[in-house]
């Protein structure tokens, strides 16, 4: 619908926990953990609101490359995409992400679907957008335009899982 899935996400109660469940079951990482990501410019539903998260991010190796596993968590009850569908406490799918050429084509196709915008925030210089289809496919997309530093942290991420002997499987980065 809006092109490859580069990234799937769950929320969890613990991303640390999650990750290393992650690397034991699945073996999906190194996991790279960043806490109370900077988000601004946060739209829930038309309503500014905050969206304070803790993210594990790792590799899943499979046919084609793999995929990016995100493993995040909310730490308030701000109105978001993530407190509208899950209750304290609740886990589960939240997201599929794609790459997209343009936000502004990709939005447009999903109003021809009768698909609505949950969320739109910033982290950096990225836009992301939680477009929801939850009724239809019991998700969100996550679309955002790729960028030098995007694609450069899926470089990373991926990287990091080419070779990995399992050693280390949650690595911290820089929070603020």
């Amino acid at each position: 619908m809006f092109g490859p899935v580069v990234q799937v996400a769950y929320v969890v109660d613990d991303p640390r926990a999650a990750a290393q469940r992650w690397a034991d079951r699945h073996g999906a990482g190194p996991f790279f953990v960043r806490d109370h990501i900077p988000v601004t410019d946060v739209i829930h539903r038309g309503t500014p609101s905050v969206f304070d998260h803790t993210s594990a991010y790792g590799w899943m190796p499979g046919p084609h490359g793999g995929c990016m596993i995100e493993l995040f968590v909310q730490h308030d009850r701000s109105p978001s995409a993530v407190t509208e569908r899950f209750a304290e406490g609740q886990v589960g799918l939240h997201h599929l992400a794609c790459l997209v050429p343009s936000l502004d084509t990709a939005l447009a196709r999903a109003g021809e679907l009768g698909l609505t915008v949950a969320q739109t925030a910033r982290a950096g210089s990225t836009t992301f957008v939680f477009v929801d289809d939850v009724a239809t496919s019991g998700h969100y997309w996550e679309l955002y335009e790729p960028s030098p530093g995007l694609l450069g942290f899926y470089a990373m991420v991926r990287d990091a899982s080419d070779g990995w002997d399992g050693t280390e499987p949650v690595r911290t980065l820089g929070g603020r």
